[in-house]
């Protein structure tokens, strides 16, 4: 299957190729198995795979071996790495980094980047987004939530808009417009949880 250029930076070959990179590049002190990658990215092994071995291949992720686990890590050590680091984070940037910040704050139950950006995300053409919404199922500490956008927002240079719901509201069908056009759009999940629920 022919995958086409990603909306959001249409200078990689695919989207997984760029999710790849921002995660990867965007996190210089992980390691990274293909089985971790796959499962982060939900993508098949094989596709990560390959991706991998071409960017290995281009020197700007490394690999090592242990055993018969292929371990990835990014390269720190090239031209290219500070340059691509600062793209990605202002492109794909916004999942790893908003995951990481969410992932310290308690009281999330579920959160979604939504809007340009999400749409753009989900191959949907358009202007690179000026701005990244995100909703924020559950109850944190509002003054918490309002100081982790400020700190996005500088990290991601851009403005990041929070809009916080409870799970009731979100759970329920209403005619709330917002909540309704929320539903209708593209979603980007966050994982802000471990896959086991903790």
């Amino acid at each position: 299957m022919k995958m086409s250029a990603p909306s959001l930076l249409p200078l990689f070959r695919s989207q997984l190729q760029g999710d790849l990179l921002a995660l990867v590049l965007l996190h210089p002190d992980r390691s990274w198995t293909l089985t971790d990658l796959a499962r982060e990215l939900t993508a098949s092994h094989t596709a990560v795979l390959r991706e991998a071995d071409r960017l290995v291949g281009a020197e700007i992720l490394s690999e090592e071996r242990v055993g018969r686990t292929r371990v990835i890590t990014a390269r720190t050590d090239t031209v290219v790495y500070r340059p691509l680091c600062d793209l990605l984070l202002v492109t794909y940037g916004p999942m790893p980094r908003l995951t990481a910040l969410l992932s310290d704050l308690g009281g999330i139950d579920e959160a979604y980047i939504y809007g340009s950006w999400a749409a753009r995300h989900s191959g949907v053409p358009g202007p690179i987004p000026a701005d990244i919404d995100v909703l924020v199922i559950g109850r944190p500490d509002p003054d918490e939530l309002f100081d982790l956008a400020e700190r996005a927002s500088r990290e991601l240079h851009r403005d990041v808009n929070v809009h916080r719901v409870t799970p009731e509201a979100w759970a329920s069908p209403s005619n709330e417009p917002f909540l309704t056009s929320v539903r209708e759009r593209p979603l980007v999940r966050l994982q802000v949880h471990e896959e086991n629920g903790d």
